[in-house]
């Protein structure tokens, strides 16, 4: 008999209904990377299965990822990492800069395994996606799931669990039991009520997705300490205290779907900022970084094909360092005509610095947003416009084109620069297995052995 309900994990019941009652039609499904940082620098490192592995936000400063090995000894997310050296050094944890080339590939070659097999899917983060399992009424999904985990940690190397119910906020409920307990291999189904009742029996209030800290907390104030709880309440008491959205959430646990699949759709607005890896007191560094950072902006509006009527400069020092001086300035700029043209905007946000720069300063970050973004379409033009808009759309195809063929960044606007003084601090980086061909893997292979 296959074991796949929610009662397995209670080792005190005999209760288990059979793998074939279902008492749902449509069902959604969750899948989610197992420790995807950890698991994307084990990929290419395979010594480091087992072992303990956090990795740093920007400029190697907190803890933003840790194996399940690193979580047992009580290395908390958000830490700064100096903080937790001597816990480091002691119980010989790998850390790692954060290295979103390579992640950020690893979770495309996911998604495209996961999206063979079940194409209508929703990418919901880097390391997750909502599956509508359509057209799948005649399917044992228990083992369709199985294999479904199987194929994308056999051809990506990453290991992940899948979640299916009724609704997307079961679907999450049912992958956290995925991911904890082995005996599911990787795929938890909850298709009947008895396995949704004991399920939600068994996840804390403050686990369910939609539910923050702070609602949290007022419900467990009102002793709704489980989703069994919370699932158990009137629709109108749940509407009173939080809500749409909360009652939103109190139908999808007792299997009504309210969250639809969602299809991507173009950005409304674009940041790109960082931090520096050092303080910047010169103009000349500062201006290369946002020269950047433009650069990046305009190319996102070209790959989602729209036009940016808005661009935002900002600079500011270190907030914290309270025995400095302060400043933080800003400039926004109305463009005359909306553009995606990496040149535009670049010398645009050049004269917003420009304007808002003062020296004496220790900068710690700037940045550039872009905003009233509108699709990439015959525009009103402006009368006392004297750009070749034409000459120029055909400069940014071709660099895009190269770029795209060669690597990032290999073709660039010259007021980008080389010094890169403004680069982050990433003394642990890992190399870009997948994307640089200087740093794909070589093997070294013995002579034969004589016969």
């Amino acid at each position: 008999m296959i074991i796949n309900n929610i009662d397995y994990i209670e080792k005190d019941t005999n209760f288990d209904p059979p793998s074939d009652v279902r008492c749902f039609l449509l069902m959604y499904g969750l899948i989610d990377c197992n420790n995807f940082y950890a698991s994307c620098e084990r990929v290419f490192n395979p010594s480091l299965i087992g072992k303990p592995i956090v990795v740093l936000s920007n400029n190697d400063g907190c803890v933003i990822a840790r194996s399940a090995e690193a979580k047992k000894l009580g290395i908390p997310m958000g830490e700064p990492a100096y903080k937790l050296k001597d816990l480091i050094e002691s119980n010989q944890v790998y850390v790692f800069s954060s290295n979103y080339v390579l992640y950020g590939d690893m979770s495309h070659r996911v998604m495209n395994t996961i999206a063979e097999h079940v194409p209508n899917m929703e990418i919901y983060s880097i390391d997750e996606a909502f599956l509508l399992l359509e057209g799948f009424e005649n399917i044992d999904l228990k083992s369709y799931g199985e294999k479904l985990v199987k194929t994308v940690g056999k051809n990506t190397g990453i290991p992940v669990s899948l979640g299916v119910a009724p609704t997307k906020t079961l679907a999450k409920v049912a992958n956290k039991f995925a991911k904890k307990y082995k005996a599911y291999n990787g795929a938890t189904i909850i298709d009947t009520e008895e396995k949704r009742e004991k399920a939600l029996k068994l996840t804390e209030i403050g686990d369910v997705w939609g539910i923050g800290r702070k609602y949290s907390k007022k419900l467990q104030y009102h002793s709704v300490n489980t989703a069994w709880d919370f699932a158990q309440r009137p629709k109108k008491w749940v509407r009173q205290l939080m809500g749409v959205v909360g009652e939103r959430t109190w139908m999808e646990l007792n299997g009504t779907p309210c969250f639809e699949m969602e299809t991507p759709s173009a950005k409304k607005s674009i940041c790109t900022s960082r931090s520096f890896g050092e303080r910047l007191t010169e103009l000349a560094p500062i201006s290369e970084a946002v020269a950047n950072f433009a650069a990046s902006c305009a190319e996102k509006l070209r790959k989602q094909h729209s036009y940016g009527c808005v661009l935002t400069v900002f600079i500011h020092t270190n907030p914290h360092a309270t025995n400095q001086p302060q400043y933080y300035n800003h400039s926004v700029m109305q463009l005359s005509v909306p553009t995606n043209d990496s040149t535009e905007m670049i010398y645009v946000a050049l004269r917003g610095l420009k304007s808002i720069f003062k020296e004496g300063y220790r900068y710690k970050k700037a940045g550039v947003i872009v905003s009233e973004i509108v699709p990439e379409r015959p525009l009103q033009g402006d009368l006392f416009d004297t750009r070749d808009r034409d000459k120029f759309n055909k400069i940014m195809t071709v660099m895009d084109s190269l770029n795209g063929s060669y690597g990032k960044q290999k073709v660039k606007i010259a007021a980008q620069g080389f010094d890169r003084k403004w680069k982050l601090k990433n003394e642990k980086l890992s190399p870009c297995f997948t994307t640089n061909l200087k740093d794909v893997l070589e093997i070294k292979a013995e002579d034969e052995l004589p016969l």
